[in-house]
């Protein structure tokens, strides 16, 4: 399945490197959100477990359908997000842009 980048929403997950860490967020502009969690300007949670790394990202429809996915994984543990990632990594027909090493 080809990647599409056009999608309007993006849900992703973070590794902090600093406390090895998970963090769930959404954003309409990966690369921007990216960039603002890398500079310490996105989140306070991110700012003080720098560096981060993209774990996972994951194309929404829309912003609605990225927050409720949002609002779902963050109610899941540690252990369950973990399998969510290593899921991704595991399959290629599921839509994704990014999955990096299992934090």
């Amino acid at each position: 399945m080809a990647e599409d980048h056009s999608m309007s929403a993006w849900v992703y997950l973070l590794w902090c490197r600093a406390d090895d860490s998970l963090y769930t967020g959404w954003t309409s502009d990966l690369e921007r959100r990216m960039n603002a969690h890398r500079a310490g300007k996105a989140s306070r949670y991110t700012r003080s477990r720098l560096p981060i790394e993209l774990a996972a990202a994951m194309p929404m429809r829309d912003a609605t359908a990225a927050r409720r996915e949002e609002a779902r994984i963050k109610r899941l543990t540690r252990t369950q997000k973990l399998a969510l990632i290593a899921d991704l990594d595991d399959s290629p027909s599921l839509p994704r842009i990014a999955v990096n090493r299992q934090p």
